[in-house]
């Protein structure tokens, strides 16, 4: 089973998006990384998820864990 998780990735049209792990398309966009960190954060802490946090150029620049795991 894949593990749960919310990426903040820079969108297509400018900005940053928040996109479920899977997911084909954004749950939402934001004018700047920063608020759409928050918006991830919160959403991960709140299913138990990991946040990946993507550079402009797509790659990975960090990732949190809110799972079970986090919690050892």
């Amino acid at each position: 089973m894949a593990k749960k998780g919310q990426h903040v990735m820079p969108a297509l049209g400018g900005g940053w998006a928040v996109r479920r792990t899977g997911a084909v398309r954004a749950s939402k966009t934001f004018p700047t990384q920063d608020a759409a960190i928050a918006y991830a954060r919160d959403k991960a802490q709140s299913e138990r998820a990991d946040l990946y946090i993507h550079r402009a150029d797509g790659t990975i620049q960090g990732r949190n864990s809110y799972g079970e795991d986090s919690l050892r």
